[in-house]
């Protein structure tokens, strides 16, 4: 069974899920929510997946205040995070590109990145986008930072960073991405093109593992229908279920 690239990342995303007790999904990240339920019907424990766009599964009544305080108290496993632009240290910008404070585009800012990058245990980094303009070699500004200084509390941090082109690990000692697999049709040197920093190479680069016939078939007559309780567009477009 073929399946669409957005199901590739899903099923890429759902594989560094296994383990976790509790996943946290952010605003407008339909990609990590199809992956967190998907992970969450696969799991052989008890796995808690809360998405803030979701009712059915957001357990919280305050907004975000309540997944912040799970975070500072180590209740949350895995997070998401993009950015406008992620650099090679694994520091994101959700501010704006341009000079701060004179911006050429101003975008809806940090909220709380900041402390989600600190609290949790793992963070995973997701950018549909794979280009020389969102992968940059330095962020124009710090919204959150990839790595602290000694002596600075920090629970967790960036693990590994997803796009629609190939799957990196991050080194948090030494603050650089390693390049772990590459998608379907793209080669380490193709990705390489396409991204603004260096980063390493593990010695055997193989392609990223495509989902089987059954996932596929799981995600669109199990996870599809409860995407679209939340992402109405996005499950219309991928899956062509009613919005």
């Amino acid at each position: 069974m073929t399946h669409t690239p957005e199901e590739l990342l899903i099923s890429t995303l759902a594989d560094m899920l296994a383990g976790d007790r509790h996943v946290a999904v952010g605003a407008a990240s339909p990609i990590p929510g199809a992956a967190a339920l998907l992970a969450k019907a696969e799991a052989t424990q008890r796995m808690h997946v809360t998405i803030l766009h979701s009712r059915r599964f957001n357990p919280f009544t305050e907004g975000s205040r309540e997944l912040f305080d799970a975070a500072g108290q180590g209740r949350v496993d895995t997070f998401f995070l993009g950015g406008v632009q992620i650099d090679g240290q694994a520091n994101i910008n959700l501010v704006g590109t341009g000079d701060y404070p004179r911006l050429k585009k101003r975008f809806p800012g940090s909220f709380g990145a900041p402390l989600m990058y600190f609290a949790v245990r793992r963070v995973i980094l997701f950018r549909e986008e794979h280009s020389p303009r969102t992968l940059v070699e330095k962020v124009d500004f710090v919204s959150a930072p990839g790595t602290s200084p000694p002596g600075v509390w920090r629970h967790g941090g960036p693990k590994a960073l997803v796009t629609n082109r190939a799957v990196f690990a991050f080194d948090a000692g030494r603050a650089r991405f390693r390049l772990e697999s590459v998608h379907n049709g793209e080669t380490p040197a193709s990705v390489a093109a396409a991204t603004g920093f260096d980063f390493d190479l593990r010695p055997e680069i193989g392609e990223t593992t495509a989902p089987s016939a059954e996932r596929v078939q799981r995600l669109r007559q199990e996870i599809a229908p409860k995407v679209a309780e939340f992402y109405l567009q996005f499950a219309a477009r991928i899956w062509g279920l009613a919005a």
